[in-house]
């Protein structure tokens, strides 16, 4: 598939779904700055990784959760590449709580990272992406957070604003030569700090038709073709990677 010499930020990209996007989009050729919060080792050892395939990459530390951190982010990476042309919104978090026993602060703090990252990080970089008439936004939302997830509903509640940002940036950009698109991954085989959340995804493997969970490497895949200019046509949709499977 065509790759120029872009350049991608992945949040969230310092272990499972995010490395892999981070080492396909490498792979295809693009300079990539890798995201994460506080894990300098873990964003390090994926840079490295990236310059294995010839490119250029970067390592940002930052809650892309808090505005103030996307916009030195933002700065530093414009400084270094002068453009940033695809924005990959992973960084997610998760936490479970019954929704009768969630505080204000913890609603929030989901929101910020699932929801309000992406419109920090959009705001930043698509006055260069329509600048150059060329742009990519894929952002990340989730099986079970689109079907409906108990004892997650912020979660729930940010991935769905997340998919109505993605049809509204859609239609306001794509006359500008940009496209943005969702990917609502099923069960992925990943490691957590929290082995609970890990033995929850391998439980759902009975309901998945193809018989056997999703690897990050299948939805680096997806994110590797939406980026590229064979998946310039498709704009405004939320395409699920989940092996058939249902709730």
């Amino acid at each position: 598939m065509t790759f120029k010499r872009h350049t991608v930020l992945v949040t969230g990209a310092g272990r499972n779904i995010g490395r892999a996007i981070v080492l396909e989009l490498a792979r295809r050729g693009c300079n990539v700055i890798v995201n994460a919060r506080t894990n300098q080792s873990q964003a390090d050892s994926v840079a490295a990784q990236a310059r294995d395939h010839g490119v250029e990459a970067l390592v940002l530390l930052g809650d892309v959760g808090r505005a103030q951190d996307v916009q030195r982010i933002a700065k530093e990476a414009l400084e270094r590449f002068k453009t940033v042309d695809i924005v990959i919104n992973n960084a997610a978090i998760r936490p479970s709580a019954p929704f009768l026993e969630l505080s204000d602060a913890a609603w929030h703090q989901v929101m910020d990272v699932d929801l309000h990252a992406t419109f920090y990080t959009s705001r930043a970089f698509l006055p260069g992406m329509v600048g150059q008439r060329w742009g990519r936004i894929i952002n990340l939302t989730g099986m079970n957070a689109i079907h409906g997830y108990a004892g997650r509903a912020p979660v729930s509640a940010a991935k769905h604003g997340l998919w109505g940002l993605t049809k509204a940036l859609a239609k306001e950009f794509g006359p500008s030569g940009v496209t943005v698109n969702a990917i609502s991954p099923g069960p992925i085989r990943s490691q957590h700090p929290d082995p609970a959340m890990t033995q929850h995804i391998e439980s759902q493997l009975g309901k998945i038709p193809l018989g056997r969970l999703g690897e990050p490497q299948d939805i680096a895949a997806l994110c590797g073709f939406l980026a590229s200019d064979e998946g310039g046509f498709i704009s405004g949709q939320m395409i699920a990677a989940n092996g058939a499977a249902q709730t």
